[in-house]
């Protein structure tokens, strides 16, 4: 389990305004010495004055990928920007904190942004706001709208209003605004202009509606929170916000095949957490641990106890092979 001493977790040095104080997951080696190479010595990295929350690194000639160090403790997030011929796709806004949407004008340049989620989660639709109107799965839509709440960041602060894993200005959150959710079925397309398009997958796991998102163009796919190197949680959505039950380890095993099958058509993964620029065969181990969990639920490589908001609960964890666990509960196999 994690240790919350930072003095045993290695300090990742960043030019960044945040300053994470308290790490509530383990240290994956692999991951950290990827995250140490990249943010100390890749020659594309920029922090621009616009976001100084932000690291931009340019890994395509029209992808930016957009890094923020978490504000809870868990794993820092990649949010992309992918540019077209007349239109902008940006897949995921992170926390909500520093000026994204500008720092994404100033990328773009004179195209629409178009705003896509992968899923609802924290780290990854709380930026939301600014944007006005955001796509999603169809089936993310309920837990996507259940976050519209000016109080969603309140979990981050303690009783004297300071960060509880991560020091940062609160006034440089975003404002709390209403803006249009717009689910969309497997499949969707996003026009970015002059035939290039980007195609929405339904990977129903990690969440309900958790979405990829497919650049036949640059040949990579953006796998959200399903092929994470580390770790890849299944489930935990309450069932008000999944009537249709995607979030089981059997949905996020179909429709990784379902991906698989067009092998094809990408080369590269863009995780949202740690390593990017996978190769495909990442996606094949994450099946293989999803039949061993079927196979025999209660039986896995490690069962740990977790204890979120003063709840303690069993997590099962089964081994992904060279990349980490795969976690879930018995309730959504």
């Amino acid at each position: 389990m994690a240790d919350e001493k930072l003095s045993i977790q290695r300090k990742m040095c960043s030019e960044v305004k945040t300053n994470r104080t308290v790490y509530r997951e383990p240290e994956n080696p692999v991951r950290w010495a990827f995250n140490q190479l990249l943010r100390s010595h890749d020659k594309t990295k920029k922090i621009y004055p616009i976001d100084p929350y932000a690291e931009v690194y340019q890994f395509r000639d029209n992808l930016y990928c957009i890094y923020t160090e978490s504000l809870d403790g868990m794993g820092d997030v990649w949010s992309f920007l992918i540019l077209g011929p007349e239109k902008a796709l940006l897949i995921d806004t992170s926390f909500g904190l520093g000026n994204l949407k500008g720092l994404c004008e100033m990328l773009a340049g004179d195209r629409e942004i178009i705003l896509a989620n992968t899923h609802a989660h924290y780290d990854h639709a709380y930026g939301n706001f600014p944007f006005g109107k955001a796509y999603c799965s169809e089936y993310e839509v309920p837990l996507l709208t259940s976050k519209k709440d000016p109080h969603i960041w309140d979990y981050l602060f303690d009783e004297n209003g300071r960060g509880k894993w991560c020091d940062f200005d609160r006034a440089d959150l975003v404002k709390f605004q209403d803006y249009e959710i717009i689910g969309v079925p497997d499949g969707y397309k996003f026009d970015l202009g002059q035939g290039y398009e980007i195609e929405l997958f339904q990977m129903g796991g990690h969440s309900p509606g958790h979405a990829g998102f497919l650049d036949k163009q640059n040949r990579i796919f953006f796998p959200g929170d399903d092929a994470c190197i580390g770790a890849l949680g299944v489930g935990g959505t309450p069932a008000e916000f999944d009537p249709c039950h995607k979030a089981t380890v059997t949905e996020l095993r179909n429709n990784l095949l379902r991906i698989i099958a067009r092998r094809d058509d990408f080369d590269a993964l863009f995780p949202s957490h740690g390593l990017i620029d996978l190769g495909p065969i990442v996606l094949t181990s994450i099946v293989e641990a999803c039949d061993r969990v079927i196979a025999d639920p209660e039986h896995p490589t490690e069962i740990r106890e977790i204890n979120r908001n003063g709840a303690v609960r069993k997590q099962y964890c089964q081994y992904i092979y060279q990349s980490g666990y795969l976690t879930y509960n018995l309730d959504h196999i």
